[in-house]
This record gives C-alpha cells, structure tokens and sequence, in this order.
C-alpha cells in the first residue's frame, strides 16, 4: 500500500526517483533535490509553484523512515522555531460580560502584522486545549475583536485530513477524485473563544461570520477558493452546540484515530465530524474533475 505524506501517495517507483538522484548527484543539497523531485512530480501549488517546502518535508519523513539518504542539511531550518512554545504576550483578561449587540460590529485585527501575529499564537497556545504551534502549508487566521478591539475569538483553518470515511462518503468521494479535489476543503484547526468572554451566541456569530469571507480570503491569498469547511468536535469535552446554531451539519464521526497515525497504533477519542458548505452546489463542484 503506498505511503500518504505531505497529501500525496508515495509508491515504490517515487522513492526509487529519489534513491536515483541523490546516486547520481552525491553533491546536491537538500534545497536542490527538493525542487528537482518536485519538478518531476509536478508538484506545483495553484499558482504555478513548485512546492519545494512541502517536497523537503516529505524527504525528511522518508528519511526518518530509512527509506532514503539526505545531505547533511548546509544551514539550520527556519522551521526550527515551529515547534517551540510562543513567546508570551501581555493582554487584558478582564472579565468580559453582556449582550452580543454591545459588541458588534465584529473588527479583524490584522494577523499579518507581526505583534497581532505573536498576541494570537500566545492566545490560542495559553488557552486553547490542544495549544498551539506555527501553522505550516496552506492556512488562514483570523483573531476577531469587538467593535473596541478587544480581542475575542481566535480561528485557524489549514489542510483537511486526507482521509476520513464518513465525510468522503458524504462528498461522495472515491480516492482518485479525492487526491485531485483536497485541495478545496480546509479544516478548522482551531476554535477559541477566550475564557473570560462570556456573551451568549457570540460563537455561532464569529463562525457565522467568518464563513462569508473564508473562501474569498483564501483566493486572495492562495489564488484558489475553498468551498467546503471540515472540523471534529471532541464530544467527551464539547456539543458541537455553536457549530449546529451556525447551520453546520454533523456527517459522522471519526474512527478514534491521529491524522498522524499511519500504523494504526495510536488511539484518540472519536470526533463528531462538521461540515460546512461555502457555496451552493460545493459536494458536485469536489465531485467533478476538470
């Protein structure tokens, strides 16, 4: 059965590609083998790209694996910092208490900018359950604040699990069209809304609100639109109240599994699966292939 990494099948034929190279260029670096792999996978994200990244990722879960042989890495990764806990950041935790109408509009306070970018890691890392570390690949965040810009909510979507059985079958995907269409679903990663906010319907608005302007966001950012959301909600700590107030549809549940696990080794509690359609007609629209 061919290996899934970094969204892509990886058969015997693929690892040998690699195996071939670095034989016959001993003096390439990883940067180098990266692109020339990705190259002749053509493996380019919406805008044309070479995902060279996303390949030199692949190539050190392989190597992980003893599959192949890399070069010593010639500089240390800027990725080295992803998994190292955000710094802390002061901010207000007073108790936030009253109507949702005393609060709107809604403002979105710029994720982009770096300040803005190190208060959001440190709100979600602190107080969110599952913490946080930097976002790789595709993603979007936004961190949502009343109309006095105090912060209330953080959201981070980024790529969906590459296979789930209960939503696949309610896209009415098989594997094939699965591979070609992924890439227009995003998966909420996460959803806080901090504790010491307490207003009533406050979640289903920010969710409300931040799917009118996700795929549109994503366009912009990525040159291709998503049309469908995807999250799993842990029912032995949450309802999935908000997400069925904002017209989310429960499809299933998942299997007890890691998107991580591919030995079928881990154990983890089973998640109600939410799906969310962008636009009318999403299901045909991942169904078709161009």
């Amino acid at each position: 059965m061919p290996l899934v990494m970094q969204g892509r099948e990886i058969a015997a034929k693929d690892v040998e590609l690699i195996r071939a190279l670095r034989r016959e260029n001993p003096s390439w670096s990883r940067y180098r083998l990266s692109r020339e792999v990705a190259k002749r996978w053509q493996w380019r994200n919406h805008r044309g790209e070479l995902k060279d990244i996303a390949c030199r990722s692949l190539l050190r879960k392989l190597a992980e694996r003893n599959l192949i042989d890399l070069p010593s890495p010639r500089c240390a990764s800027p990725n080295r910092y992803r998994h190292q806990a955000p710094s802390d950041v002061p901010h207000d935790t007073g108790d936030l208490v009253g109507n949702l109408s005393c609060l709107r509009p809604l403002r979105f306070l710029d994720v982009g900018e770096p300040q803005t970018a190190r208060l959001f890691a440190c709100l979600l890392d602190h107080y969110h359950y599952l913490g946080y570390r930097q976002a790789v690949g595709e993603n979007m965040a936004y961190l949502v604040a009343d109309c006095h810009g105090r912060p209330l909510s953080c959201l981070l979507f980024g790529s969906a699990a590459w296979r789930c059985a209960d939503r696949d079958r309610f896209i009415g995907w098989s594997s094939e069209i699965r591979a070609a269409r992924l890439h227009l679903l995003t998966n909420q990663h996460r959803f806080l809304v901090l504790p010491w906010v307490r207003v009533p319907h406050l979640a289903s608005h920010v969710l409300s609100v931040v799917m009118k302007r996700l795929s549109a966001d994503w366009q912009s950012k990525y040159g291709h639109e998503v049309v469908l959301v995807e999250t799993f909600v842990d029912r032995s700590r949450f309802q999935g109240t908000c997400y069925r107030a904002a017209n989310w549809r429960c499809v299933g549940k998942t299997r007890g599994r890691s998107r991580n696990d591919r030995s079928h080794t881990l154990s983890v509690p089973a998640k109600d699966i939410y799906i969310y359609e962008l636009k009318r007609g999403a299901r045909k629209e991942l169904c078709h292939v161009p």
